[in-house]
């Protein structure tokens, strides 16, 4: 989702100065409209199980700036026989209007910060500006917690709502399967709201604090999973260069101290866990550019809480490297082993 379009303190003085009261109820009624922005390959999937989980007499109005991703998404909830009617809109804006629940999932914090600018711009002055101080934005991207502090900010100082965080765990596996554990950063008041909306996307809702808490908990159990898929790679590799067989080494570790996700589940080297994304050539699975992407994220948001990372910036030189050889860009984070020279 891209946009030349960045929230502003003026931006938000003028939407702020033009506003009048009206409101949604809390509780969603019959017809209730949902917007939903952003269907790359999490959205894509949580809009799927979400709009085949909402009564017929709903309407879910999805946008993407990837017209092909619409139009499928159109084609395949055309065919159901169940779930909320389904509304293309050309337009950001458009996609939360009049929704009593917006959804955004969303790559990077400039395409958050820009959608939302744009929802929440002044319409010109012969329109009246409406507040609906109990509509609810769920961002469900995964960004810094400043950057979500803003766009919360811009949100509830224009009256247009109550924003919340909800970065997610579990991939495009979970989104599909509707597996998710959702990480909220929201206030006590709101969970009752927020809790049955993520069930029909997720397993799972964790309330972690106010807003911007589900951010700072899922960066820094990324930041860890990031240093342990190094650590685990590492160790298989220097293990295998010692004679021992990987299988019985994995085995081993998953028993021991040295037992990590990245060693259990997705084991960075092939045969030693069925299914992995070491099995297939590190295809799908959890792609290195996002895992640099989350490790850059959880350093920045250390540095402005101050807070003492001495793994983080080697773990992304890691990182940086690993995606700029060619038999490792645009696979699974786990292909590190590759780049450390790991036999396959």
């Amino acid at each position: 989702m891209r946009s030349n379009v960045r929230i502003s303190t003026p931006l938000m003085r003028a939407a702020f100065q033009y506003v009048q009261q009206r409101s949604f109820s809390a509780s969603h009624a019959r017809n209730a409209q949902w917007g939903f922005i952003g269907l790359g390959q999490m959205g894509y999937n949580m809009a799927r199980n979400l709009q085949a989980k909402l009564p017929s007499s709903d309407t879910i109005k999805v946008f993407d700036i990837n017209p092909e991703s619409v139009n499928k998404f159109a084609s395949e909830t055309k065919a159901l026989s169940h779930g909320a009617a389904v509304q293309i809109v050309s337009n950001v804006r458009d996609a939360a209007e009049d929704c009593e629940t917006t959804i955004t999932v969303l790559p990077e914090p400039s395409h958050v910060k820009n959608v939302f600018s744009q929802i929440l711009k002044p319409p010109p002055l012969s329109e009246d500006v409406v507040s609906n101080p109990d509509r609810l934005f769920i961002d469900c991207s995964t960004i810094d917690p400043a950057s979500s502090r803003e766009v919360a900010n811009a949100v509830h100082s224009t009256h247009q709502g109550q924003f919340v965080d909800a970065p997610m765990s579990g991939g495009v596996v979970g989104a599909t399967a509707g597996t998710l554990t959702f990480m909220v950063g929201s206030s006590p008041s709101l969970v009752p709201r927020l809790e049955p909306i993520l069930q029909m996307m997720g397993k799972k809702m964790i309330h972690l604090g106010p807003q911007g808490a589900g951010l700072s908990a899922k960066l820094a159990n990324n930041y860890l999973l990031a240093i342990n898929n190094i650590a685990t790679a590492e160790a298989m590799n220097l293990g295998i260069k010692w004679g021992l067989d990987p299988k019985a080494l994995g085995n081993l570790i998953n028993i021991s101290t040295g037992k990590c996700w990245p060693s259990e589940v997705n084991n960075p080297v092939n045969g030693v866990v069925d299914g992995s994304p070491a099995s297939r050539d590190y295809s799908g699975g959890f792609g290195i550019s996002l895992m640099k992407k989350d490790l850059n994220l959880a350093i920045l948001a250390a540095g402005e809480a101050g807070a003492r990372l001495e793994l983080g910036d080697r773990a992304k030189e890691v990182y940086e490297a690993a995606e700029q050889q060619e038999d490792c860009k645009g696979r699974d984070f786990s292909v590190v082993y590759r780049y450390l020279g790991g036999e396959q």
